[in-house]
């Protein structure tokens, strides 16, 4: 995808960009640059996507929103007479486009037709060759191998290796029994065994309703890929549970947040995964939507702190009591009370929620914990605001990667610099806009619909290797099963190959 900007830079030695707007007629269809994993059949996602960076003749890429309607995109299956798949193009308007699409049946080919006025652009027409399955279709890749590379995910991530040295070895027998006797009564629990691609769960606790976003994600991998068989135990509350400082054996945890004080195995959380699994489905707030939704250019922003919240801690009473003192500085607000007594003298009133994609039209966002980590961090990084994100000990699974002054602006937990930091953001506005664009970079390269599957997998697939034992389908477990709800079946064509087991009940036969 970079061989025309190479072109260009061996020709004039540097890659001239200008800031063009107008429409589709001042676009080069030939020198525009069309990527992405929504151009590859074996890629399967809820949502696929592919990119369009817009490009003048020659060598002129837009910084710029070439207009809205620059392209015409249409996907068809040529072998069918109807094709069941919703289309989206999204303007990010910075000259470049995501165009993603949700399939409700699978096809045998896919023609993908990117045009400009009618031109084709790049390389369109795109002939996926299949079968191309859909979200619902049950039809897992036998070599995992080959289908980490096909999503092109990383050999090693660092937050898992972290995570796991924890674990020398994992005993499967041994967490079985002493994970629920330690955690179960007190604590809401899934315990997992995947067996032969195939889910099966206990719960333990009382409020097991988060379940429902853990079975979707591991429904939906063994749907794409065939797991290694693993078991393992989920938290389904807010807080980590396996304290660093615990007398008790160390025990092997997944969590969606992490701390310093503590050892769980993190996860991307439940909201993110949600986002991708629902993505143009039941949810409006992902990360491809939000970045079509960025508000206005820099420059044209509101140059007051936003923040809309509810009382989850006691530094967001004081950063709403800060607004209250400083309000050209700070606009925060609480849309609801529930942890602390709501004094309207101290607070303010109580305010209505405002869209997420309303919260870029101002420069500076305030990231602040609730409960644990903000589970806003990935879809604000996405924007083209800068983050103020208050120093924690809590984490998600991507933030060891984040680094302070390059992804965002950092803040003391207290709050006792952050009209300092706020100040300095004014001050330094060509600074601030390029820490907000790094990160918002970093959103992009690292927290898409891809990454995230490519993050659960690896997961599981290094915790699997560190077994002692064979996982077992326990007593009391019940199977998860995939949804019987599809409209448009589908017919899988990938060769079965059978597992040792599924031998050995063969030949009981």
């Amino acid at each position: 995808m970079f061989s025309i900007w190479l072109l260009c830079y061996l020709t004039l030695g540097t890659i001239p960009v200008f800031t063009v707007s107008g429409g589709g007629n001042q676009l080069s269809p030939e020198n525009s640059l069309i990527w992405g994993p929504g151009l590859t059949a074996d890629v399967v996602l809820p949502a696929r996507h592919f990119l369009i960076t817009t490009v003048l003749v020659p060598c002129v890429g837009f910084t710029f929103s070439p207009g809205t309607d620059a392209f015409q995109v249409k996907i068809t299956a040529p072998d069918e007479q109807f094709t069941r798949i919703g289309v989206q193009i999204l303007d990010r308007k910075d000259g470049s486009f995501i165009v993603r699409y949700r399939m409700y049946a699978s096809y045998k080919n896919l023609k993908i037709e990117i045009k400009v006025k009618n031109k084709h652009v790049a390389k369109s027409p795109y002939i996926l060759k299949g079968p191309v399955y859909h979200e619902n279709c049950d039809c897992p890749r036998e070599d995992s191998t080959t289908w980490l590379e096909d999503m092109s995910c990383p050999q090693a991530i660092p937050q898992i290796q972290r995570d796991l040295a924890h674990f020398p070895t994992v005993d499967p027998d041994k967490i079985a029994k002493e994970i629920p006797q330690r955690f179960g009564q007190r604590q809401s629990l899934c315990h997992y065994t995947i067996k032969d691609n195939k889910v099966y769960i206990r719960t333990h606790g009382e409020h097991v309703g988060f379940r429902i976003f853990m079975d979707a994600i591991l429904l939906s991998l063994t749907r794409k890929v065939k797991m290694p068989d693993v078991e393992f135990f989920v938290n389904l509350g807010d807080w980590p549970l396996e304290k660093k400082k615990s007398t008790q054996n160390l025990h092997p945890i997944f969590s969606w947040c992490g701390s310093t004080e503590s050892k769980d195995i993190v996860m991307p959380t439940y909201d993110l995964t949600d986002s991708v699994l629902e993505t143009m489905g039941r949810v409006s707030l992902d990360m491809m939507s939000v970045q079509a939704n960025t508000g206005p250019p820099w420059e044209d922003k509101n140059t007051t702190a936003i923040w809309r919240g509810r009382d989850s801690r006691k530094e967001r009473l004081e950063l709403v009591k800060l607004s209250r003192k400083y309000p050209d500085v700070i606009d925060a607000a609480f849309t609801n009370f529930f942890f602390f007594k709501h004094n309207e003298s101290l607070y303010g009133p109580i305010v209505k929620h405002i869209s997420f994609f309303d919260f870029f039209k101002y420069k500076y966002q305030i990231n602040i914990d609730g409960t644990v980590a903000a589970y806003r961090l990935p879809y604000l990084l996405a924007g083209n605001s800068v983050v103020l994100k208050q120093d924690s000990f809590y984490y998600e699974h991507f933030y060891n990667e984040l680094q302070p002054w390059k992804h965002y602006i950092p803040f003391k937990n207290d709050l006792s610099d952050l009209l300092e930091k706020l100040q300095w953001a004014k001050d330094h506005d060509e600074e601030a806009r390029n820490i907000a664009k790094t990160g918002q970079e970093f959103a992009r390269n690292n927290l898409m619909g891809d990454h995230v599957f490519c993050y659960y997998f690896k997961l599981f697939q290094e915790y699997a290797n560190l077994q002692v034992s064979e996982p077992k389908i326990r007593d009391g477990m019940e199977k998860v099963e995939q949804p019987d709800d599809d409209l448009f079946p589908c017919t899988c064509h990938r060769k079965k190959v059978w597992s040792v087991q599924q031998w050995s009940d063969l030949a009981r036969c």
